[in-house]
């Protein structure tokens, strides 16, 4: 009995020695303390909620849409970053009347922008009841207003379930002219199971400013966006260089690290060029906004091909519909150059191509001019240097993981038979 417990102990230990040994070591080195940075101003969000009449209907997991908005905001509430300064507004929350011209001023700050007391705020959403008008420009202007002032990062999330009562004041041009204040407030709209025309507008005004728009059929859904947004807000904001690619990879513009933007028609392709260095690594990614009607089944291409036109690597992702925006990216680490390092002189760049290209199509009354949106991402790093950056291999660590479970499944049942054989031996000889 003692032997079989030391050789089960002697079994598991050098099972976990072989897996200590075979997993990357990066993960474990201590670069030290990070450097302080100093202290930014802390992000501000507003979420700007609709509570005008329609929100009684009950089309929302079986619930009214306002109730699905409570309990959406309920949980983003309990989740808000504690950096992030967070306030609320309504927009058609207080007059019940027919009177137009009073309708059309029923938007109020339910909640100012600041440090969140959860319990408050929560406790100004649950007293909103369905009520009147769609004011959505003036709802946009006075959000705008709460928020004005300092350098911090600002975001409004517009949640509604339908189009603006109020025009004149569209909310697009409201929106617009947000956006050529150069505040850097940014807007994103999502629609509570939205008709065409509601689609249109939040685009739109999701558009101007450089924000997002999103459909939401469930809590679940509109939750999840929310967090999402407010979250984003806390992190640093790259601004989008705008630029314009090429027909073919001559003639198309070369890009350094950054965020760009760009628009591609359907069924099109774009090129764009980016300069690597031996012992770099490219990443790029590429994401399309479906921002108007598209046919289901698309997909969207990003290649990495050398100037002769050779295929280096590719990303491509599918999409049946579910989605607004579809993305994909690659890695291409390039090799040191032996012969430049053996003489110490420096290599030249490559020229590394970099094809957009996507399968979307749309019915014949949506217009495909101008383009989609494309946001393109770039970005060149030092390149693995050591067998233990799985990157260097083109893996995941997913992989070294399912290599040390095959290795230890394999020692493991040698010596389980190992031992199995010897009991068996010794009860024949007892």
């Amino acid at each position: 009995m003692i032997t079989r417990k030391r050789l089960a102990t002697g079994a598991c230990a050098l099972l976990a020695a072989l897996a200590v040994g075979l997993l990357p070591t990066s993960a474990a080195a201590d670069d030290g303390p990070a450097a302080t940075d100093s202290p930014k101003e802390s992000p501000k969000v507003e979420l700007v909620l609709d509570v005008s009449g329609s929100m009684r209907q009950r089309d929302i997991d079986g619930q009214s849409r306002m109730t699905a908005a409570k309990q959406a905001f309920n949980e983003v509430l309990d989740a808000v970053p504690q950096e992030v300064r967070l306030g609320i507004r309504t927009l058609g929350a207080d007059y019940p009347g027919q009177d137009r011209k009073r309708g059309c001023k029923d938007t109020r700050q339910l909640y100012p922008v600041g440090p969140l007391d959860r319990t408050e705020a929560k406790t100004a959403v649950a007293t909103l009841a369905p009520t009147g008008w769609t004011p959505i420009g003036p709802a946009l202007l006075g959000a705008a207003e709460d928020l004005k002032g300092g350098e911090a990062t600002k975001r409004i999330v517009l949640i509604t379930d339908g189009e603006d009562t109020c025009a004149p004041l569209d909310p697009c041009e409201v929106a617009r002219d947000i956006a050529a204040q150069g505040i850097h407030l940014v807007i994103d709209t999502l629609g509570l199971v939205p008709d065409v025309k509601t689609r249109r507008q939040l685009m739109c005004i999701a558009e101007a400013t450089g924000g997002t728009y999103t459909s939401v059929h469930r809590t679940e859904e509109l939750s999840g966006r929310v967090r999402q947004l407010v979250d984003r807000a806390a992190d640093p904001v790259v601004t989008p260089v705008a630029t314009q690619g090429a027909e073919r990879c001559a003639d198309a513009p070369t890009l350094k690290p950054g965020v760009y933007t760009d628009r591609q028609t359907f069924g099109k392709h774009r090129w764009y060029r980016v300069d690597v260095l031996p012992g770099q690594e490219l990443r790029a990614s590429v994401s399309i906004s479906a921002d108007r009607a598209v046919n289901n089944d698309y997909g969207v291409l990003l290649r990495a091909v050398t100037r002769h036109g050779r295929e280096i690597v590719r990303g491509s992702e599918a999409g049946d519909g579910r989605t607004d925006v579809i993305s994909t990216g690659l890695r291409y680490p390039k090799k040191e150059d032996d012969e430049a390092m053996a003489d110490d002189t420096k290599s030249a760049a490559e020229t590394v191509c970099l094809e957009v290209s996507n399968s979307f199509s749309a019915p014949p009354s949506v217009k495909t001019t101008p383009g989609m949106p494309v946001e393109l991402a770039i970005d060149v790093v030092d390149g693995p240097d050591s067998a233990s950056d799985v990157a260097s291999f083109g893996l995941g660590r997913g992989w070294w993981l399912l290599g040390v479970l095959v290795l230890a499944g394999f020692l493991g049942g040698l010596i389980w038979g190992w031992l199995s054989r010897w009991r068996f031996a010794v009860w024949r000889t007892h």
